[in-house]
């Protein structure tokens, strides 16, 4: 009998769109890369913590936390294959899937021998469910469809910052068509900034308002992190912002004061 943990996973799986539209990736760019991030970060803190660091960043963890743990049965095996052969995928992507099933039923079944951190898949399982797969390029870029990602090292990785939330509010408000960077008052008060550009097009927008979104932001932003000061604002990391929009929306819109 399948352990129900692994089942859940198998049906979150299932309902991937491994091909979707391109439109649709587009506008889930800035989410996905996001998602992504963290998941490297992660990998990076379980394979040192699992002796993993030879698998990083795309591995089955459960090989390593008891490399006698059984293996995904046949008839998961199966579904799973046949979700992806469809679909232009790599290795890693099969064995995230596969390491994902057997991770939830090893949490299942002994819990106290994982170590305290946060679950390992889930920002990738995220990152499948926001638009399927990613590939290889040549020169060993991460291709997330639409943006190029170097995987970097597992100690970089590693110490970089959180994301503050996997929240599916969070990752929706990040998400817009066009070219994205992202900007806060040099003093550092006030609400996440972003200029938004689409087809040579500007739009400077902040996050906040009745709405909780982005609207206009009342200010001409640079068209480049080189000109932040001249425009009296500093150029933020996309997970510095996320941080931000995360804590507008935790907070009911109110911008984080520091």
């Amino acid at each position: 009998m399948r352990d129900r943990a692994a089942a859940r996973v198998m049906e979150r799986l299932r309902a991937v769109e491994w091909d979707g539209e391109w439109d649709d990736l587009l506008s889930r760019v800035m989410s996905r890369r996001l998602l992504m991030r963290e998941y490297l970060r992660r990998a990076g803190l379980w394979a040192r913590a699992c002796s993993a660091e030879a698998g990083w960043p795309f591995f089955d963890v459960v090989e390593y936390l008891d490399p006698a743990f059984p293996a995904v049965p046949q008839e998961d095996a199966a579904q799973l294959r046949e979700l992806l052969c469809g679909s232009i995928v790599v290795s890693p992507v099969n064995r995230t899937c596969t390491g994902a099933m057997r991770l939830a039923e090893f949490r299942a079944r002994r819990p106290d021998a994982l170590p305290d951190l946060p679950d390992l898949y889930e920002p990738l399982l995220l990152f499948y469910e926001r638009g399927g797969a990613f590939l290889l390029d040549h020169a060993g870029f991460l291709d997330l469809a639409g943006v190029l990602v170097r995987p970097g090292t597992l100690a970089g990785r590693a110490a970089g910052p959180p994301l503050g939330s996997l929240d599916r509010a969070l990752l929706d408000a990040v998400d817009a068509i066009g070219r994205i960077t992202y900007y806060r008052a040099a003093d550092r008060h006030g609400p996440a900034l972003r200029r938004r550009v689409v087809r040579g097009v500007p739009y400077d927008e902040a996050f906040g308002g009745d709405g909780l979104g982005w609207g206009p932001a009342g200010l001409p932003l640079p068209a480049s992190p080189e000109l932040a000061a001249e425009f009296g604002v500093v150029w933020l990391d996309e997970v510095e912002a996320a941080a931000l929009v995360w804590a507008a929306l935790a907070d009911g819109g109110q911008p984080g004061a520091g």
